[in-house]
């Protein structure tokens, strides 16, 4: 679920707060490195270092529940700590970190939706440095596996009629019109999948009002029904696995390999 600024600075008062900053390059667009803004004494959560399987040829592959467990302790987080993630897009690759908490179990776990740009159009301080961890936490991971979708577990539920598979890539990768980024993939979509461009749940960098998502989604999910979002790498389908839980679907999962091994070239 996403908060606003208001809301979080609530809870900083009370000190309960742990800030992650979940930034990483878009697909031939890379970050500035040149001029970085965090908030003040978040940590760094690494999507593309430790938090991505290196053993797997796909881009951000979900690791396992021990690995999980034993990088997010290195952050000192604990079981009971409420976690806000952020990215300095404004709304990209935190919702990624967000199903990451969910799937593994972790409820306690927002996304400030505007990300760096909701903090600074605010006017609050940003500093260059991430804040490092000086003990361990004793979170666990819980795998909750109905919010995990496999190529395996999706091509088995392909003619399912209670599943719905949206895809957040551009419509032109979706139609199979415009070339896929990744060398070695097809162009096309997974069979009875419907295409929602990740754009068209935000609104600049922030999420749309609950109202707008409802409508937007009204096409392509359904309270009732198993709601499987895919994209390229399994990043920008979590923003839409964002955006339907905030509208208040709850039975939604995210395929993690995504088109990045649905469109591979055997």
């Amino acid at each position: 679920m996403t908060l606003e600024l208001n809301e979080i600075q609530q809870q900083m008062e009370q000190g309960k707060l742990v800030f992650l900053d979940c930034s990483i390059d878009k697909v031939n667009k890379p970050l500035d490195k040149s001029l970085i803004e965090l908030i003040p004494d978040s940590l760094f959560f690494p999507i593309e270092g430790v938090f991505s399987d290196a053993s797997s040829n796909l881009p951000h592959t979900m690791v396992s529940a021990a690995v999980f467990t034993r990088e997010v302790q290195k952050l000192g987080i604990n079981s009971d700590t409420t976690i806000v993630l952020y990215d300095r897009w404004g709304l990209y690759s935190s919702p990624r970190a967000w199903w990451m908490f969910r799937y593994m179990g972790h409820k306690e776990v927002y996304v400030l939706n505007g990300g760096i740009i909701a903090w600074k159009e605010a006017g609050l301080p940003t500093v260059a440095r991430h804040r490092q961890a000086t003990r361990t936490g004793n979170f666990q991971a819980a795998v909750q596996s109905n919010w995990f979708e496999s190529k395996s577990s999706l091509y088995q539920k392909l003619h399912n009629p209670n599943i719905r598979i949206t895809d957040a890539r551009g419509t032109g990768r979706f139609m199979g019109t415009t070339a896929e980024p990744r060398a070695g993939l097809r162009s096309g979509n997974i069979p009875g999948s419907t295409n929602l461009p990740f754009e068209e749940v935000l609104d600049g960098p922030y999420l749309k009002s609950k109202a707008a998502l409802k409508e937007i989604f009204a096409a392509h999910i359904r309270a009732e029904t198993h709601n499987i979002f895919t994209c390229g790498s399994g990043v920008t389908a979590a923003i839409l696995a964002l955006a339907a839980y905030h509208t208040g679907i709850r039975d939604l999962a995210v395929y993690d390999g995504s088109w990045a091994e649905w469109g591979k070239e055997y």
